[in-house]
């Protein structure tokens, strides 16, 4: 029977309501007052058949990307899923990290796909070692998935690792998924989207985790045109 639930995810909802809450893995809710914004302004209808416009722009200008790559989703979570979905078929080998964010995993699983995994090891400060990934590639590997900066030590992988991984991917017909949901974290510098590497790479992320605003549940993929919009006819069976 194909995998249909996430056992993370029931956890983290029924299980996370501690006075202090020391395993939430966002920073704390942004209010609503503190927020530049007049309510009275606020339109709730208008054209939105695939994507409010003026957040796929601002998308685009704070990762510097056309805007016709930007896919609104609900959350990184559904980000993931529609990205991957989009790609794999029954069947087809998707190489995941581990340790892992166990939704991603439910999401492979759920969609039929044999998971193989790669370690990120301890002893290797947690780095990706792009020769494990190149051993466990084959001709049926369709999608490489990474998180950037890790979940869950937080590791930023630098994009000549990036670039790698890429290469690998690209020799064997496979694409790169990297959820950069925590990239923003970074201190030291301005992070760059991995998107720009190539034409194998797809990203997810959101506003949920560095920028407190969970509720309104903003998420986004990074796509090329023409895997941007097989996504959004896919969302389609999704909402309306």
């Amino acid at each position: 029977m194909r995998h249909k639930h996430s056992d993370y995810m029931h956890w983290s909802k029924t299980r996370s309501r501690a006075r202090f809450n020391l395993a939430t893995s966002g920073v704390a809710a942004f209010p609503l007052h503190e927020l530049p914004v007049d309510l009275e302004e606020l339109e709730i209808n208008g054209d939105n058949s695939y994507g409010y416009a003026p957040l796929q722009s601002a998308i685009a200008r704070h990762h510097d990307v056309d805007p016709e790559c930007v896919v609104e989703a609900a959350g990184t979570s559904m980000a993931n899923h529609l990205a991957m979905a989009s790609i794999v078929e029954p069947n087809d080998e998707v190489l995941i990290e581990h340790p892992a964010y166990g939704p991603i995993l439910d999401v492979a699983r759920y969609l039929g796909a044999k998971v193989k995994r790669f370690s990120r090891r301890e002893e290797n400060d947690w780095a990706v070692d792009p020769s494990e990934i190149r051993r466990s590639v084959t001709a049926n590997t369709r999608l490489i998935v990474i998180t950037n900066l890790h979940n869950p030590t937080s590791v930023h992988t630098p994009d000549s690792v990036l670039r790698e991984i890429g290469d690998i991917a690209s020799n064997v017909g496979a694409l790169v998924l990297v959820d950069e949901v925590y990239l923003d974290a970074v201190h030291e510098g301005t992070a760059r989207t991995s998107f720009h590497l190539g034409p194998e790479f797809l990203v997810t992320s959101s506003l949920t985790k560095v920028y407190g605003v969970s509720g309104l549940r903003c998420g986004w993929i990074l796509a090329h045109p023409d895997i941007a919009r097989k996504i959004q006819r896919l969302n389609d069976l999704y909402a309306a």
